[in-house]
Formats: C-alpha cells, sequence, structure tokens
C-alpha cells in the first residue's frame, strides 16, 4: 500500500495504463504543458510525448474526435475540463459513442475514457460547479463511474481505460486533495459493483462521489444519537449494484438516497424509484431523497452551503425515515 492523494491515483493508472499499451493516448485542453487544471496529467507529456496532447476548447469536438480515434483501434482518455460543458459532449456521445455497438451488430468497438470534474462546494458559480450525473446515466449504451476513494480512483480508472466501451468518469473537484492507502498491485476496479464503506443495521444511505464522505459524517453523527447507519458507495452509477441495493434495504428495512445532482428529475430520483420497485417489500417507510435544491449553484461559498447537500441534512433525512 502507498498513501496518495486522490489526484496522484488518478495520474498512476494513466502512466500505468499508457505504458502497458501503446494505444493509450491522453487529450484535452490544458492537459500536457500545464498539467490540468488540477493537476491530474502532470508530468504526463515529459514521460509520454506526443500521446499527451494539449487542444483548443471545443468540447464537442473533441469528443467526436475521441470517438473516430476509438473507432480506429486507439484508446483515447480525453479530459473536460469542467462537468458542466459536457452539453457540448451530447451529441457525440448520445448519436455517436452510445449506439455504435447497436448499429453496427458489435463490429465496431468504442473503448475511450472521458474524464471531467464537478461539484460545487468552493464556489466556483453557476457554470463551474454542477453535477450532471443524471444527464450521462441516462443514456443507454454509456457506462458512468464516480469513484470517491484515491484506491477506487486508480482502479477503476483503469478498468474503465481497459473496457471496449464508453465510459463517462466523473470526478469531484473536492476530491482532489482527499488521501487514502492504494495497492501496489495491479488491481483492477469491478464496474457495476457497489461498495460498504460503513456497515449498519438501522437505515441504508445510498451516496455517489463526494457525497459518501458526507454520508459517512452523518453516520458518525447519528451513531451518537443510537442510529446505525449503513453507508453504502455506489461507484459506479451505470450499470448500477442492484444486487447490493437490494441487500442493504433488506438488512435496513429504511432508506436514504444521496446525491450532488439537482433533485428534480435527478439521479437520486431514480434510485428511490429502483429501490420502491425492487425492495419494496423490505421498505418500513418510503425512501427519502437528499439532492441539490432545484436552482443554479450560487457564486457566495455560504449561499452555495445553502443548497448542496451535507451531513447534517442527510442524518435529518435518515431520522425523517426512521420516524
Amino acid at each position: 500500500m502507498a498513501m496518495m492523494r486522490y489526484a496522484e491515483a488518478l495520474n498512476r493508472a494513466l502512466r500505468e495504463e499508457m505504458a502497458r499499451d501503446q494505444t493509450v493516448f491522453v487529450f484535452g485542453e490544458d492537459i500536457a504543458s500545464y498539467g490540468g487544471v488540477f493537476k491530474v496529467t502532470q508530468g504526463l507529456a515529459e514521460a509520454f510525448g506526443d500521446r499527451v496532447r494539449d487542444t483548443p476548447i471545443s468540447e464537442q469536438t473533441l469528443t467526436a474526435m475521441a470517438v473516430t480515434a476509438a473507432m480506429t483501434g486507439t484508446r483515447p482518455v480525453l479530459e473536460i475540463m469542467y462537468a458542466d460543458f459536457l452539453p457540448l459532449s451530447l451529441d457525440a456521445l448520445v448519436n455517436q459513442a452510445s449506439i455504435y455497438n447497436y448499429i453496427w451488430n458489435g463490429q465496431v468497438t468504442m473503448p475511450f475514457v472521458l474524464r471531467t470534474q464537478g461539484g460545487g462546494g468552493v464556489g466556483t458559480g453557476a457554470q463551474h460547479a454542477k453535477s450532471l450525473d443524471s444527464m450521462v446515466a441516462h443514456i443507454p449504451g454509456l457506462r458512468v463511474l464516480a469513484p470517491v476513494t484515491p484506491a477506487d480512483a486508480r482502479a477503476l480508472l483503469k478498468a474503465a481505460i481497459r473496457d471496449p466501451h464508453p465510459v463517462v468518469f466523473l470526478e469531484h473537484k473536492l476530491l482532489y486533495n482527499t488521501r487514502g492507502e492504494v495497492p501496489d498491485d495491479d488491481t483492477l476496479g469491478e464496474i457495476g459493483r457497489a461498495r460498504i464503506a460503513r456497515a449498519g443495521r438501522d437505515v441504508s444511505i445510498f451516496a455517489t462521489s463526494r457525497m459518501v464522505l458526507e454520508a459517512e459524517k452523518a453516520a458518525a453523527e447519528l451513531d451518537a444519537a443510537g442510529i446505525s447507519a449503513e453507508v453504502v458507495d455506489l461507484r459506479s452509477l451505470r450499470p448500477l449494484d442492484l444486487d447490493a441495493i437490494t441487500a442493504s434495504v433488506g438488512r435496513t428495512h429504511h432508506a436514504v438516497v444521496v446525491n450532488e445532482d439537482w433533485r428534480f428529475c435527478g439521479y437520486a430520483a431514480e434510485l428511490s424509484a429502483t429501490i420502491m420497485e425492487h425492495a419494496f417489500d423490505d421498505l418500513d417507510a418510503p425512501v427519502e431523497r437528499v439532492a441539490t435544491l432545484d436552482m443554479p449553484i450560487p457564486y457566495a461559498e455560504t449561499l452555495e452551503r445553502e443548497v448542496i447537500p451535507d451531513a447534517a441534512r442527510i442524518a435529518a433525512a435518515a431520522r425523517r425515515a426512521l420516524a
């Protein structure tokens, strides 16, 4: 095991996969000479030369380039600087990447990864703080990952690069400096498998990305009040680990779903409906949803904190589920 930051774990995954497979290349906005706005790709250009390329700011064009490159036998890893600009990538994702395996009857593979970061918490405003998880997870044919620990960041990015399908890899700007142990071996993450971050018996809290950390804080608060909360880190937004979800509800009989995307038509709504459909008989109360308020993300950090979910709101939702 080595202790490292989340950003370092991603950098390590990219280095390892580029060294292992000459068809892997990395490109995006400011990722070569500058090392990425969050320094995830720092040093890669020096190590791999032309396989690390700076590009103009044109998310639509870049995503179409990744699709074309993947079809020709390479494995591109594209970085879109902010998730807020994923809508510019949608044509290539919806009308090209996600459907090629279907319309070509499996004769064409689409092995590319689109890395991007989203989420609020540092006062970056309405154009640089959105979480658009539900938008990309809605699209059949895409895999969508959102790891929270450095170990999972490395293992799942390696798995995503080796996967024959298009993968949207969601990172959170407040995770990059978090630290954790990362195995020294060539461990690959399992796409579609959730993780029990904290065992519990009274209520299940299903969370994604940074909200897992807030859910763990909420669980500690609830534990002090005599409530045992189980925290489930979904890790893979699509495909979803339905077995882990239903098993957890079967143990606790109460559920809270937490996601930083907007509440209306959001990913938390899909999770809530999924639990209702597949684990209704095990529920002793309706599912509680915790999500970002339906409004643009404020620039002022004091206002931003009122909009984005946190541990206090999650704990309150758990208490409502148990009331």
